[in-house]
């Protein structure tokens, strides 16, 4: 009897972890499928991760693009042609100024990162957040998945309002009309590294102009109190560089009742470290690392 149970608890363990913690897929699963891509959302889902994380840049055409980056990378990237894209046409090759229909002909997918090496080689292209929610929660239907959550990082510095993206507040406004209709407030979570849009947001909630969805603030190595200071009000997750994460700044977020979030584990060493520190859960290239913990 007590071998049956040391088997049942070693059964249910990683999948008891896998519900208590968010583990949040980053880019989709970036080390595994062509980053913030359609293949790489659906792969995440089906390695169980319970937050798909993405970035959204804003097109010429005023669409709502995932992307992490303002322009087309070289490193990755297909011209419509086929041919690869070079460094030197990237700076012609701004997201901001291009129409949608001409941003879906480059393929993001095929030539793989090569930062990368356990990536797939696959066809995608750069879709619209509209796009992505709609797919991945018909797929999660389908496959009887629990209905994933959604983290959106706003891809914002204030050094390029006006140049590669909107100003903060058309910036906020067209990404919200895009998730008030599909996502319920408690499924989806607004993050940035620019203070300025999470100001915003916050603003708008407080205004009742803006559902009552989560906001998360990206730092590097900033405590929490500074961050407070900083934006104004109390973040309800508060997302480090994983290396800057120690216990007592897990104490001190919990006991002011903000959710810690570290960004981007991908060793399931460092994630079984941050794990028994406490963390809510955290950021990873690489979601089949963390079901094996």
């Amino acid at each position: 009897m007590r071998y049956l149970i040391y088997f049942f608890f070693f059964i249910i363990s990683p999948f008891s972890w896998a519900q208590t913690l968010d583990i949040q897929g980053h880019r989709g699963c970036r080390g595994l499928m062509p980053e913030n891509t359609i293949p790489a959302f659906l792969k995440a889902l089906e390695l169980g991760v319970s937050t798909l994380e993405l970035d959204v840049v804003i097109s010429k055409d005023k669409q709502v693009v995932v992307s992490h980056d303002t322009h087309m990378n070289a490193a990755f990237t297909s011209k419509p042609d086929g041919s690869e894209l070079t460094k030197a046409e990237e700076s012609s090759l701004y997201i901001y100024t291009l129409d949608y229909a001409t941003i879906e002909h480059y393929d993001v997918g095929i030539r793989k990162n090569p930062s990368f090496p356990e990536q797939m080689s696959t066809a995608a292209v750069k879709p619209l957040l509209s796009q992505v929610i709609k797919i991945c929660d018909q797929y999660a239907r389908e496959h009887q998945f629990s209905p994933p959550r959604y983290s959106i990082e706003i891809k914002s510095a204030s050094s390029q309002y006006g140049i590669s993206q909107p100003y903060p507040e058309e910036f906020c406004q067209l990404v919200y009309r895009i998730v008030s209709p599909l996502l319920t407030p408690d499924r989806y979570i607004i993050q940035s590294f620019d203070f300025t849009i999470l100001k915003h947001w916050k603003s708008q909630q407080l205004n009742g102009k803006f559902s009552n969805n989560e906001l998360s603030v990206l730092v590097h190595q900033q405590s929490l109190a500074r961050t407070e200071k900083k934006l104004g009000f109390r973040p309800d997750i508060f997302s480090p560089f994983y290396r800057f994460v120690f216990k007592r700044n897990v104490k001190k977020a919990k006991q002011k009742g903000v959710k810690i979030i570290p960004w981007t584990v991908n060793s399931a060493q460092k994630m079984l470290r941050l794990k028994k520190m406490g963390v809510d859960g955290f950021i990873t290239d690489f979601p089949n690392r963390a079901k094996k913990l």
